[in-house]
């Protein structure tokens, strides 16, 4: 969250439940000299309305991913990009990658990622 504000984009909002790591996220905030300048908010993901979300950021096990991109591709503009940290979502294919190993992020574009499951769709229909 602290780089996503470092790279301009505002509001700058994190959601965790865990409060361990909602209060690890708000000390690393304070001490980088961003408190007040970036939120961390105890909250359930899978409760929140992201539809007016134009970028996502997701550090989340593998697992998760399928569930949550039918979330996203629910919610989320198709102006939207979602960047993935660790592991991608296994059925999108990503607009760019950055990095290797555990420090590799994918990006995804919203208006893409929704392009290719139609073509894949229309495609698999017999």
């Amino acid at each position: 969250v602290v780089e996503a504000y470092k790279q301009g984009l505002r509001p700058a909002l994190g959601y965790e439940l865990n409060p361990w790591l909602l209060c690890l996220a708000n000390y690393r905030a304070w001490r980088a000299g961003y408190h007040g300048k970036v939120s961390f908010l105890k909250k359930d993901l899978w409760k929140v309305d992201l539809s007016d979300c134009n970028n996502v950021i997701v550090f989340l096990a593998p697992s998760v991913k399928p569930p949550l991109a039918a979330k996203l591709m629910a919610e989320l503009p198709d102006g939207a990009r979602v960047v993935a940290g660790r592991y991608p979502f296994p059925s999108w294919t990503p607009s760019s990658t950055l990095g290797q190993g555990l420090e590799q992020v994918w990006a995804y574009d919203m208006k893409e990622v929704r392009r290719a499951e139609q073509s894949s769709a229309q495609g698999s229909a017999v």
